[in-house]
């Protein structure tokens, strides 16, 4: 589906609509990535496993053929408008009670657009992958600061050979650094559904025979 923003059209694959979600997971790219990267398709997996409904999202700026993504205070407005519709169409298929719970998390730049945003989309947890902790040789520039989202749980995922540095533990924050990988994270994907799927169950208090089968893929 396509949803409209002041920035543009957004495109939007949903998955895991037809089990009745118990959250929506909201996921984006990297600056100039798509949401066909191994680790955005790993940490889908994870939670359609564990009942969520997941929507993968290619931003506007993406859409219309850039590679770069421009003002950050535009992509976030974005973002905001994007989650909005996506809480009505996730809603519906959800059905009647309490408010669907939302997830949201991207990797490098898109991780950064879901820490910023967690406050104003109300996403009760943010998932980071390969967050960019500083551009590469410049640990002078950091963007720590996005992570301090009071109030929400966070989950950052890293390789521990990536040059754009890594995080170090916080409070109200689990760090899972993975050996070998670099920002990419596309070295063993399965680690990368593997961290989300601990991870997720006890922070939306899910149950837990749905978390051991989504730690467990079929086949």
């Amino acid at each position: 589906m396509e949803i409209e923003t002041a920035c543009g059209p957004a495109r939007v694959v949903i998955e895991g609509l037809a089990q009745g979600p118990a959250f929506l997971l909201a996921l984006t790219h990297g600056a100039g990535g798509n949401v066909e990267a191994p680790d955005l398709l790993a940490v889908r997996d994870a939670a359609v496993r564990l009942g969520g409904a997941v929507a993968r999202i290619t931003q506007p700026y993406r859409v219309s053929g850039a590679r770069a993504p421009g003002s950050a205070v535009r992509q976030d407005a974005a973002w905001i408008e994007i989650i909005a519709v996506l809480r009505d169409v996730v809603g519906l298929a959800a059905g009647p009670g309490e408010p669907l719970r939302l997830v949201q998390g991207g990797r490098s730049n898109g991780a950064r657009v879901a820490c910023r945003t967690a406050e104003a989309a109300d996403a009760v947890a943010v998932i980071a992958l390969a967050f960019p902790l500083h551009p590469p040789g410049r640990p002078d520039r950091s963007r720590a600061a996005e992570l301090r989202i009071p109030g929400r749980k966070l989950l950052v995922v890293n390789g521990d050979r990536d040059p754009f540095g890594v995080p170090g533990r916080r409070a109200g924050a689990r760090v899972v650094v993975l050996a070998g990988e670099t920002h990419a994270l596309s070295r063993n994907p399965a680690a990368v559904g593997r961290a989300v799927a601990a991870w997720l169950p006890r922070v939306l208090s899910l149950d837990r025979a749905a978390a051991r089968k989504s730690a467990c893929p079929p086949g």
